[in-house]
């Protein structure tokens, strides 16, 4: 839920979420390619183009997880799941290290993930700020200045999940995958939850999906929690959502997996 500033506040967090978005990933391909500077024919530089990709055709039931393991050895930054309506569209965007990782990802375009087989293809930075923007339900956010008023699907998306049911635990999206603990014992400073049922979701690799399961002393207090859903930790906005004990549970037995 937004603050109490509203619409300028979600849109600041649009502008760091952009602004992120922006630098780590040029700074992770200069970095990945090894000082390596592209030059083309006309010995002129050409810079590398945005290491990202589209997926299409993705089990309704994928997770962040799966897409981790389909894409296995190579080097992701970031994954997002797109939505349409509320429910999960079948697509996706990949963000990776390196140009060099777009290419080795590319190759197993039309592999199979389960029954379903998955279209890999590459697509355009704006494309996928694009699809940053709509998560945030803000248009322009690659925009140097905001247009128009937020999409009137804003107040159904938050009246959504004022409706769904609520237990103690609730699922967080889009943490850094650097996130401890404390971080997020912090950002849930001025609520109670039990500290030690703090569980952060990893591959079978032992790397970090981005979410995490919080557990409250009661159902009241996780819905009090949730005026923190799309607020900052480190330089990502999270997501809340209500969650459930048994899928907590699964979550953490995958990770141990």
């Amino acid at each position: 839920m937004l603050g109490s500033g509203g619409v300028s506040d979600g849109y600041e967090v649009g502008s760091k979420r952009q602004r992120m978005m922006e630098s780590t990933p040029y700074f992770a391909v200069n970095s990945g390619m090894g000082g390596y500077q592209p030059y083309g024919y006309g010995g002129g530089y050409q810079p590398p183009s945005f290491p990202v990709v589209r997926l299409r055709g993705l089990p309704f039931n994928c997770t962040d997880i799966d897409i981790f393991k389909f894409f296995a050895g190579l080097d992701i930054v970031d994954v997002l799941l797109v939505n349409k309506n509320g429910r999960f569209s079948g697509e996706a965007f990949v963000l990776f290290a390196g140009s060099m990782q777009v290419e080795f990802a590319l190759q197993r375009d039309r592999q199979n993930m389960g029954r379903r087989y998955v279209e890999v293809f590459r697509c355009k930075r704006q494309d996928y700020y694009h699809a940053v923007a709509a998560e945030v339900n803000y248009e322009g956010i690659y925009d140097n200045d905001f247009h128009g008023s937020p999409p009137p699907s804003r107040a159904k998306r938050f009246n959504d999940k004022d409706q769904m049911e609520y237990t103690e635990i609730l699922k967080l999206r889009g943490l850094p995958f650097s996130v401890k603990k404390p971080e997020i014992v912090e950002f849930f400073a001025d609520f109670k939850i039990v500290e030690d049922r703090i569980h952060i979701a990893c591959r079978p690799d032992g790397k970090a999906t981005g979410e995490a399961y919080v557990e409250f002393t009661s159902v009241e207090e996780a819905k009090r929690a949730m005026c923190k859903d799309k607020m900052m930790i480190g330089s990502r906005y999270v997501e809340l959502f209500p969650s459930t004990p048994d899928e907590a549970r699964r979550a953490e037995s995958r990770s141990r997996q």
